[in-house]
């Protein structure tokens, strides 16, 4: 067979079974067969590349077999837009990190910007890309697009969106400093025994571990309050697991615990620590006992304390949620919280694509309720109120220079 058509008609009627290697090798072995300017007639006959056919001859001399379920040899191909931008990565989280807003019980997280917005800013950033990879990389990145509704968390303060610049302004001016700054807040409070735990796990089938509902725990049922305090500099979290009340007191108790253990050996040499909170609970900008514990802290350490507290309402957006909270509740889903222990070594263990690393202890100090902080302590709290909403920023001074 040695005619152009006979060589057409044998190419077109197994050519839709073949991938790309054995059509390759299909047409070189023609191409031999053929002997001199057989590379020439296969190519008209088959549509292959000159190249390709050569390659085949080659691989049919040298009898080169690939691994197993491959068809072409490891590296080829075009590199991913990540391996040849570096860069490209960070410049997009860092454009739209003031866009995003997460849950603390779910590991995504949201945005806003379409993903052909995120392109064209990216191209202006000499990063180009198409919109699709975009998309491709925000979802390996966990997050997902969403309706604007998903931003309305209750009533909204007027000052709400000012109040997130400012933090992130904040924020990224402190991490370019070198300073530390902390996410800090309090996961829900947690029953402690052979109680559900929401989420599913790989067991044998039709074996389901057996536990109770907590619809209506018995107020003797011990429960456990894990703080978390999460260092955005560092993508490290560090998490006090209470035993007894969630109060003003525990929470600062929290943050002097991460800065014993490991707080002061990363930043040495810092004189300035930046706190950012939410607007309730144990440390809430109108919590007096915090502001108090906060004084104490400042003395004993010698640090300047700034705190930036989220508008009332959006405590989604503090970055332990969903950096830190979220992976926790992943990871013990579905797993009864039995004992104390169980609920540290499931914290500890934590971990996520990113390297997070997380570090868990047990708190079984006593927080009593209902500790008044009288008008003349407050007057001797040395706090500095920001210009803008002096309510949520504020500096809190050390009055002492011994640090502890």
């Amino acid at each position: 067979m040695n005619t152009l058509p006979e060589l057409r008609r044998k190419f077109r009627s197994v050519w839709p079974l073949l991938d790309e290697r054995t059509r390759r090798i299909m047409a070189a072995n023609e191409a031999v067969s053929l002997g001199f300017g057989g590379i020439s007639v296969v190519h008209r006959a088959c549509g292959l590349s000159r190249r390709a056919i050569a390659k085949g001859v080659r691989e049919i001399q040298e009898g080169i077999v690939p691994s197993e379920g491959r068809i072409r040899c490891p590296g080829a191909g075009r590199k991913s837009i990540t391996v040849s931008d570096p860069r490209l990565l960070d410049a997009l989280e860092e454009m739209i990190d003031g866009q995003t807003r997460g849950d603390p019980q779910s590991p995504l997280r949201w945005i806003c910007k379409s993903t052909r917005a995120i392109a064209r800013q990216l191209g202006r950033n000499k990063h180009p890309v198409s919109h699709a990879k975009v998309a491709q990389i925000l979802h390996d990145l966990n997050y997902s697009l969403q309706s604007n509704r998903k931003t309305e968390e209750g009533t909204d303060h007027p000052d709400r969106d000012a109040q997130f610049r400012h933090i992130n302004a904040a924020v990224k001016r402190r991490l370019a400093q070198g300073i530390p700054v902390i996410s800090v807040d309090t996961k829900k409070k947690e029953l402690i025994g052979n109680y559900n735990n929401a989420g599913q796990q790989w067991l044998p089938a039709k074996q389901p571990k057996k536990v109770q509902g907590h619809d209506f725990p018995s107020p003797e049922v011990p429960r456990a309050y894990p703080y978390g305090i999460y260092d955005l500099g560092r993508n490290a979290g560090f998490v006090n697991v209470g035993t007894d009340h969630d109060t003003g007191e525990f929470a600062v108790a929290s943050i002097r615990g991460w800065w014993h253990f490991e707080g002061r050996r990363l930043y040495p040499d810092t004189a300035t620590l930046l706190i950012t909170a939410d607007g309730g609970g144990s440390n809430g900008s109108r919590l007096r006992l915090w502001k108090l514990e906060l004084q104490k802290f400042a003395d004993q350490t010698g640090m300047c304390l700034s705190v930036c507290h989220f508008p009332p309402g959006t405590s989604k957006w503090n970055k332990i949620e969903h950096r830190l909270f979220s992976f926790i509740t992943s990871n013990w889903r579905g797993e009864p919280l039995r004992d104390y222990e169980t609920i540290v070594n499931l914290i500890a263990r934590t971990t996520t694509a990113k390297g997070l690393k997380v570090t868990c202890r047990l708190d079984r100090r006593k927080y009593p309720t209902g500790r008044k902080v009288s008008d003349e302590e407050m007057k001797r709290i040395n706090v500095e109120r920001n210009k803008f909403h002096g309510d949520w920023n504020y500096v809190i001074r050390p009055k002492a220079t011994e640090r502890s």
